[in-house]
């Protein structure tokens, strides 16, 4: 229970941290952090977690993750439904808690979209459903890389947290237009159910996706490190 509570707690920082940037801080007027800052923002969340929870839970913070995990053949499948279950209700209690903040500021409007991901007229700049599709696949795919190989046995010890973090900057940094980037099914979910509408419509790309790229990201690591990862 240490362990799901972990992955609650963590996940919970995640989506406050990384879609309250874009909620409440990208656009402040004239002083918004911009694409810039959220990138870092939900970088920020994982790097700090890691180092707070790492111990306990691993810090997977994401289902994709856990389900990568799996299917590299280091987290056991018992575990899997527990964290998933987790790492969505830590999602969703954050977008609680951030709805009930940002509603706070006049001319609130979750149909500004609450950071949510989404593809066609709802994706940032306009991408489409294949382009959302690749691009999340993609990005999760060498999350996962980046996450094997950063806390492979033989790589450098105690820096997994900073490769990691980082990782999840640059990828917001190269898909925030194009998705919101997610490439986390907890962290889709918590914002669109308080969307509603579009973005849970939408949501099934934002679990689908992720989690393929993750499984692809799993077996290339195992195929490209061998078995003494």
């Amino acid at each position: 229970m240490k362990q799901y509570g972990a992955e609650f707690l963590g996940t919970f920082w995640l989506v406050l941290g990384g879609c309250g940037s874009a909620v409440i801080a990208a656009a402040f007027p004239n002083l918004g952090i911009g694409l810039l800052g959220v990138a870092l923002a939900f970088g920020l969340t994982v790097l700090t977690m890691a180092f707070a929870i790492g111990h306990i839970s691993g810090c997977h913070l994401n289902p994709a993750v856990s389900v990568g995990l799996w299917a590299s053949g280091r987290f056991p499948v018992a575990k899997l439904a527990p964290y998933i279950v987790a790492q969505v209700l830590g999602a969703i209690a954050a977008s609680a808690v951030l709805f009930i903040i940002a509603s706070g500021a006049p001319g609130f409007d979750v149909a500004n979209g609450f950071a949510a991901n989404g593809y066609g007229v709802h994706s940032p700049g306009g991408y489409s459903l294949v382009a959302a599709l690749v691009s999340e696949v993609v990005m999760t795919m060498f999350f996962l890389i980046v996450i094997l190989g950063a806390t492979d046995k033989r790589a450098p010890a105690g820096f997994a947290p900073v490769a990691i973090g980082l990782s999840l900057t640059l990828i917001h940094l190269i898909s925030i237009p194009v998705t919101n980037t997610s490439v986390n099914p907890a962290r889709s979910t918590g914002v669109a159910l308080f969307v509603g509408g579009w973005a849970v419509s939408q949501l099934w790309l934002f679990w689908l996706a992720p989690i393929v790229g993750a499984v692809l990201g799993a077996q290339t690591y195992r195929y490209i490190a061998g078995d003494e990862g």
